[in-house]
Parts: structure tokens; sequence; C-alpha cells
């Protein structure tokens, strides 16, 4: 059972996990979910591949009502974030992933259109991808914080 104001960060960057510099877009993250009312650990910090799939999954496992993902979401060949999300889900909640896009080009960053994130449903967790960079993490911020309390509420039976 998933517990409503439960949520994990997960970084997807292989330099990062590698310690070639820091995360900087979990800790933003965790920053503004635990100001929204939400438990949140501090980020996991994973490198590209299949260990972002076993991250999701963990954290689904543990009943988290939201996971935030950042980063791998790009066109490199090594971003797979989508994918591994994919994999999980039940269901995707497209809305969410093209409302952060729209969000980047509106502040003028063309780019984000480029981003290849997803949204979806594992049970009863909501999964969100945003990009890695900074920027890209406080627009897709803007985009949450007014319907991520009530997905969450919505997801577990309350009113539309």
């Amino acid at each position: 059972m998933s517990d409503q104001r439960r949520a994990v960060v997960i970084t997807c960057s292989t330099r990062a996990a590698q310690g070639v510099y820091p995360d900087r877009g979990g800790p933003l993250l965790v920053e503004a979910l635990r100001s929204w009312g939400f438990t949140c650990d501090d980020p996991v910090v994973v490198p590209d591949g299949p260990l972002v799939e076993a991250a999701l999954r963990d954290a689904v496992a543990i009943g988290a009502a939201v996971v935030v993902t950042t980063g791998g979401t790009g066109l490199t060949p090594t971003d797979g974030t989508p994918e591994a999300t994919r994999l999980v889900i039940d269901a995707e909640v497209p809305g969410i992933a093209e409302a952060i896009r729209v969000a980047g080009v509106a502040q003028g960053i063309p780019t984000a259109m480029l981003s290849r994130g997803i949204a979806g449903l594992a049970g009863t967790t909501l999964i969100v991808n945003v990009p890695g960079s900074p920027g890209g993490v406080r627009d897709a911020l803007r985009v949450l914080e007014p319907v991520l309390p009530h997905a969450v509420s919505q997801i577990h039976g309350g009113d539309h």
C-alpha cells in the first residue's frame, strides 16, 4: 500500500554517480517535495542504464506515492530514463510530461522540446521524469507544484 506523503527522488546520471560532478537537480527536487509536505530522503543517484529501472522498482516497492527522476531524458545514446520508466509503469499520464516541455519552451528554452521524459502510474505510485539541468528541474517544479497533491489524492480515491 502506498504512503500518500512519501516521495522518492532518483537522479539518473553516470557522471554524478561516479562523483565527476555533484548532483544539482536531485537536491532541488527533494527540497521542493519536502516543502510541499512530502516525506523525502536525499536523492538516490544511479548511473544511466539498468540501475534506473531497479531504483524505480525499489521506490514503488516501498510504497512511495510519488517518484521524480531527474536526468537521462535527452537524446544522447546513454539517456534511457523514459525507457526504464516504461518498463515499470502500468499507464502513462502524458499531460504531465507535455506540460513540463511546454513550460521549458515558454521560458525561452527551445531545447526543452527535446526532452523525452514521461509520466505514469505504477500501481498507486506516480512516476515523473524531469530533465537533468537545474533550470529544467525548476521549470518542472513550477508545473508540478499546483497539481501533484491533487494527483496523489485522486490516485488514492479522492474527488476530482
